[in-house]
């Protein structure tokens, strides 16, 4: 079974300890087979106002299953940067396939560390997360760079990537693949949740996040029902008993 994270480990590091990527993939990474993310976007705010929100962001209404999150080091630098480092405790339910790997004590919690590096001079917050156990079944890398936009100062660009890679032999490929799916799923839920706080932020009406998000439930539900009616609606030929 795998062992607990040692989170007396964590607390004690240094600045030189924070995990800072460059715009390379990382080289433990090129002798194994990993599914690889990439997205950019623009979000319709100020840099200023995005960071401020990034620190606020939990808890909102599309990110329910970040369950804890602490800060377990912190500095700034000599340069005027600010370094951090979280722990946060997710949680995400398996796929019934997926419950079968997994041993029947184990814990479904995932623990994942997030650092980060807030340069306000060059206006970019960098952030790099990881998750801590459960890494044989499922390992998942992000890198974010939220940078200001010099041409458009009322706009931030978002570029994210994430790793994806599995450890479990013969299963590692569907594992990818639905790793793979369920961070697509997780960063549009993360995005809503971004601009949620922004919006709390500036004053403006979250609600109608939430009213689109509840229009699409409703439109996909009604497409399911639509579905149902039409497999109801077609004659099925009488059975024959002997």
């Amino acid at each position: 079974m795998e062992s607990a994270p040692n989170f007396s480990l964590i607390c004690i590091i240094t600045a030189r300890d924070l995990r800072v990527w460059d715009s390379h993939r990382p080289a433990h990474h090129q002798k194994k087979m990993v599914k690889y993310f990439c997205s950019s976007t623009d979000i319709r705010s100020t840099w200023d106002h995005v960071v401020s929100a990034f620190w606020q962001r939990y808890p909102n209404p599309f990110s329910t299953h970040v369950l804890t999150e602490d800060v377990v080091y912190r500095e700034v630098t000599a340069d005027h940067r600010l370094l951090s480092r979280r722990l946060l405790m997710k949680t995400n339910r398996l796929p019934r396939w997926a419950e079968r790997l997994f041993p029947a004590g184990m814990s479904r919690s995932v623990y994942v560390i997030e650092d980060s590096i807030v340069d306000p001079v060059n206006k970019s917050l960098t952030t790099y997360t990881w998750n801590l156990n459960h890494t044989t079944f499922m390992s998942v890398e992000e890198r974010c760079v939220f940078q200001g936009s010099v041409e458009h100062p009322a706009t931030t660009q978002l570029k994210r990537e994430a790793w994806i890679s599995s450890s479990i032999y013969g299963f590692s490929k569907p594992i990818q693949e639905f790793g793979l799916a369920r961070f697509k799923s997780n960063q549009v839920k993360a995005m809503k949740g971004l601009e949620y706080t922004l919006s709390n932020l500036q004053g403006e009406a979250p609600q109608q996040l939430l009213r689109d998000t509840v229009k699409d439930a409703s439109e996909k539900a009604k497409e399911a029902a639509k579905t149902l009616a039409s497999a109801a609606a077609v004659p099925q030929k009488p059975r024959q008993f002997i």
